[in-house]
């Protein structure tokens, strides 16, 4: 148990909260304000790393991700002195790889050579959209052709480039997002995060839909076969799904994101930010305060930015490894889901899941079928302790 997280390794999420504009779908912790103290910032994430490193002294990084927010706009020497930090505070992966998450509008060659010679060496583009209509829609400050020309400044400098497309838009139908998928991987881009467009509440659009004022959402029947097609067409690109919702040429995956699908340890810093650290042998669940305001009090007050560190129950990382192995491709090691919850998973159910077609068994692994993935929370449920 005290070794679990090994697994999956170890990695830092650092989460920078301000956006130059909020969109109308997102509920991700993400700010407006007119200015920012970025020196103070500073002094905030490197006390924080501080104070991590020294509860996880020996530990190797495998990974460091800036999310956000978008941290596109954070200074290049703000990463820099973040990135110093990291690498006086822990060992690295030889193979390390540190993401910055990016929007359109703040993409500008000058600024990403700083990333790179920060550090950053792979950027996550939260494009969205090939459609002018549909960013307008989508509340995205960018065109199409800003876009393409920011990808291609990326491009120059990071040899790891991905981007992000929302399917299952307003008044989009199947032939639209077909044609507009095949547009991007021309793009040649070897990493694609394509989600469906879900209405959360708190967000302008779940405001609009609860009176009606979002019309031209395509149907539950619709959005499958997007999904399908999603399916369809990455796999003949060579862009297999290496998880629900992410594609990528072998090699190319997103190494953060699989941390926490392998159920590794990772470090949160920053507003709203989650964590899971194994400290004496047990794994805690961690969070920090959402308000900007209230962490940086907290961190420059209390030398701590947390507002929650609980140890997590057998049951509950039993839970929390299927939520996050399912999802995978791979799909999950049953022995060790025996050895997290102290019980196997239930053989009768996995027999039934099976002979639906939902999951198989592969080299003493199981997973999720191509049809099991599009029902996935099902097959969760029926598995749940």
């Amino acid at each position: 148990m005290s070794d679990d997280w090994r697994h999956g390794g170890f990695g830092l999420y650092l989460h920078w909260p301000f956006c130059a504009a909020k969109c109308p779908y997102c509920d991700f912790n993400s700010h407006v304000v007119a200015s920012i103290d970025q020196k103070r910032w500073e002094r905030a994430y490197l006390a924080e790393i501080d104070r991590i490193a020294a509860e996880t002294p020996g530990r190797i990084l495998n990974t460091v991700f800036f999310g956000g927010g978008t941290p596109s706009l954070m200074n290049p020497e703000l990463v820099a002195a973040i990135l110093d930090k990291v690498r006086r505070a822990w060992p690295l992966a030889n193979d390390l790889e540190i993401t910055l998450e990016a929007n359109p509008t703040s993409i500008e060659a000058g600024r990403f050579r700083g990333f790179a010679e920060a550090g950053v060496n792979r950027i996550s583009m939260g494009m969205q959209a090939l459609n002018d209509e549909d960013l307008r829609r989508l509340g995205r400050m960018h065109t199409v052709a800003e876009g393409r020309k920011a990808f291609d400044i990326a491009r120059a400098q990071f040899q790891r480039v991905s981007f992000d497309l929302i399917y299952a838009r307003q008044n989009q139908d199947l032939v639209g997002w077909e044609r507009e998928l095949r547009e991007a991987i021309s793009m040649a881009v070897d990493h694609f995060s394509l989600y469906q467009l879900t209405i959360e509440d708190g967000t302008v659009f779940g405001r609009r839909a609860a009176v009606g004022k979002l019309p031209g959402l395509p149907d539950d029947d619709t959005g499958a076969d997007m999904y399908l097609k999603t399916q369809e067409i990455c796999d003949q690109a060579g862009l297999s799904a290496y998880e629900v919702s992410n594609h990528a040429r072998p090699g190319s995956e997103c190494r953060h994101n699989l941390v926490y699908w392998h159920y590794g340890d990772y470090a949160g810093i920053g507003p709203g930010a989650h964590g899971r650290l194994t400290l004496n042998g047990v794994r805690h669940a961690t969070e920090a305060p959402k308000a900007p305001g209230a962490w940086l009090e907290a961190v420059e007050q209390h030398g701590n930015g947390e507002s929650l560190r609980d140890p997590l129950p057998r049951e509950d990382q039993a839970v929390e490894f299927l939520l996050f192995g399912l999802r995978l491709a791979e799909g999950i090691d049953p022995l060790r889901y025996r050895n997290l919850s102290g019980e196997s998973l239930p053989s009768d159910k996995i027999a039934d899941l099976i002979d639906m077609g939902l999951l198989e068994p592969r080299n003493d692994r199981i997973q999720a079928t191509a049809s099991g993935r599009a029902v996935l929370n099902g097959i969760i449920r029926a598995l749940m302790p």
